[in-house]
């Protein structure tokens, strides 16, 4: 049978098929994008890194040597994604005031590809959809 020959009914079936096959593809994907937008909301990012831990964090968020005047030490623990998306939109970092929190989400902004914490702040860039 060529395409012309094919029963009405059975273009009707296959068109029905290709839809349900696609309504499958939909419904596997949304939950894969759910569950990526709440891993990039639970990821964390240590202030600093751990290998440069030690060092406090300054305004400008560059690292400089412990007590510096006008620098800050590094928090206790690391931040949440969903934490530091908040504070970049002008909130403040958990246990941190004005200053703090600014310093921190401008070392933050500084991160490079291979510090830790990166992937997780560059995940935070992405537009959700």
């Amino acid at each position: 049978m060529t395409e012309e020959t094919v029963p009405p009914r059975a273009d009707r079936r296959r068109a029905l098929m290709l839809g349900a096959a696609g309504a499958t593809a939909i419904v596997s994907i949304r939950p894969a994008l759910a569950q990526t937008s709440a891993s990039v909301m639970a990821c964390e990012i240590p202030v600093p890194d751990p290998g440069r831990a030690g060092n406090f964090i300054a305004a400008d968020g560059s690292l400089v040597p412990p007590n510096t005047p006008g620098a800050f030490p590094p928090p206790g623990a690391p931040f949440k994604g969903e934490d530091v998306r908040r504070a970049l939109a002008g909130g403040n970092l958990p246990g941190a005031d004005y200053e703090r929190s600014r310093a921190y989400t401008n070392y933050i902004r500084r991160l490079q590809s291979g510090t830790s914490g990166f992937t997780c702040f560059a995940s935070l860039q992405m537009p959700r959809g």
